[in-house]
């Protein structure tokens, strides 16, 4: 699957027996229709607070695409007093999130525990991904 932002081939991550796509290059991630909900240990019922929020504009961001039917996607922002905005397939393939915006929704949206390790998963895959790069730059 490519991504939505860049184009590059993402790759397969599993956690919790949930496949994650992860594009190496902007640290985004798609999670297909209802894997945020296993993700997040939540009932599908109790995701609701997970939209209707407003979403931020984001100055010059391209439309982006689902990568599964390349219909363009709609954005939509969490509830919280500072909602994280992320991409919603209309079709209902399933979420994109910037580098960092799971591991926000993560951190405030799930069941007791499970975000904690959620977010302190994602901050390693970032934290290698920032040492890795500031390792090429050196070079």
């Amino acid at each position: 699957m490519r991504c939505p932002v860049d184009k590059d081939e993402m790759i397969i991550l599993e956690y919790d027996d949930v496949e994650i796509d992860y594009c190496v290059r902007c640290g985004g991630i798609w999670l297909d229709e209802s894997e945020l909900e296993l993700l997040l240990g939540v009932e599908e019922s109790d995701a609701v607070v997970l939209s209707g929020g407003t979403p931020a504009p984001a100055p010059g961001e391209k439309k982006r695409r689902c990568p599964i039917c390349r219909k363009p996607m709609a954005k939509e922002a969490t509830q919280a007093d500072h909602p994280v905005t992320y991409d919603r397939c209309p079709k209902g393939h399933g979420l994109w999130f910037d580098q960092g915006e799971l591991a926000e929704v993560a951190e405030f949206r799930s069941a007791p525990g499970k975000g904690e390790q959620l977010a302190a998963f994602l901050g390693e895959l970032f934290a290698d991904e920032s040492a890795d790069q500031q390792e090429d730059d050196k070079s």
